[in-house]
């Protein structure tokens, strides 16, 4: 999780050195926790900011797991603003944001399909 989340500032500072060269960090906030939690913040002259926070959770007898969320901002060089909002727990990494793939509407059932359920319904088979 830790290595996600330097990867992370990683991507965020190339995108910032490919953009623009003369970007500053504006702002740059780190806490920490005896108990393993954190939260981060940072900002830049060009724009680009992001923000993180985790939580440190027992899972097992010697074990912790980590509960993270955050978000990150920047704008494309098409002028588009990304933002990003993200979770990343047991269930896995969770991104939202409007520039993100959605999948199709669902489709509606055709009514051959809905007929055949229809008369498997009405008519059951028997052993």
């Amino acid at each position: 999780m830790k290595s996600f989340i330097v990867a992370a500032c990683i991507v965020a500072c190339v995108y910032a050195a490919g953009t623009d060269k003369d970007a500053q960090v504006v702002s740059n906030e780190y806490d920490l926790t005896p108990e393993g939690n954190y939260r981060f913040a940072y900002l830049t002259s060009n724009g680009i900011s992001g923000q993180a926070q985790g939580v440190a959770k027992p899972a097992g007898k010697d074990e912790v797991t980590l509960d993270v969320s955050g978000s990150n901002t920047y704008t494309a060089p098409d002028g588009q603003v990304i933002s990003l909002v993200w979770v990343a727990n047991e269930n896995g990494y969770q991104p939202q944001g409007a520039h993100l793939p959605t999948p199709p509407p669902p489709q509606p059932i055709p009514d051959y399909i809905l007929r055949s359920i229809a008369y498997n319904a009405a008519n059951p088979e028997k052993n």
